[in-house]
């Protein structure tokens, strides 16, 4: 079953952000636009790139009133150990999240159960809480920040715009499409 169009399940969680550890829910991720990106694991090698890949374009996603959210099954002692100890992790301005009960990645039904570990996934959150865009790759396989600005910009245009539906390459700016009987067969 996809998640995507479901409004995300209830969960509380502790995370490392700014050298505190902060209690997050469910409820942190409304009102505003989210990204929630899970990862495998701390202290590996796709991840830190993709996680230092978010932090240098964290700016970008706060101007659109995005926050992001990086969880794992580690716990929150842990993302601050790698935290305090890569130069690639310590760039992290964002809440890390711990899920060492397993419950988020769970509910966002990502986790590897035989592993106790999450898979790459990427989830964009509108500010009802409702999912709007699902991305899952192989543990091999890195994201792209840049992308899933794109993605997000997107996301945001077409829930200002009803009616409207943003084409394949689209960037901000450029011409939608209003899906009608008129374009079936046209495109």
């Amino acid at each position: 079953m996809s998640v995507i169009n479901t409004p995300i399940k209830p969960f509380k969680a502790t995370a490392y952000k700014d050298g505190k550890f902060i209690d997050v829910s469910d409820a942190d991720l409304k009102g505003k636009w989210s990204v929630v990106v899970f990862y495998p694991a701390d202290f590996t090698f796709v991840c830190p790139t993709e996680l230092e890949d978010l932090a240098l374009n964290y700016a970008e996603f706060q101007k659109l009133g995005v926050e992001i959210y990086s969880v794992s099954t580690d716990t929150h002692f842990s993302h601050k150990a790698w935290h305090d100890t890569s130069d690639a992790i310590g760039k992290i301005k964002y809440p890390m999240i711990g899920d060492p009960t397993l419950a988020i990645s769970r509910n966002f039904e990502v986790l590897r159960e035989e592993q106790g570990l999450a898979n790459r996934g990427t989830f964009i959150i509108d500010p009802e809480g409702v999912i709007q865009a699902v991305e899952i790759t192989a543990e091999g396989i890195g994201r792209d920040a840049k992308e899933l600005l794109r993605k997000v910009k997107a996301a945001q245009y077409v829930a200002a715009h009803p009616g409207e539906v943003c084409p394949a390459k689209w960037q901000e700016g450029e011409k939608t499409l209003k899906p009608s009987l008129a374009l079936v067969g046209k495109i």
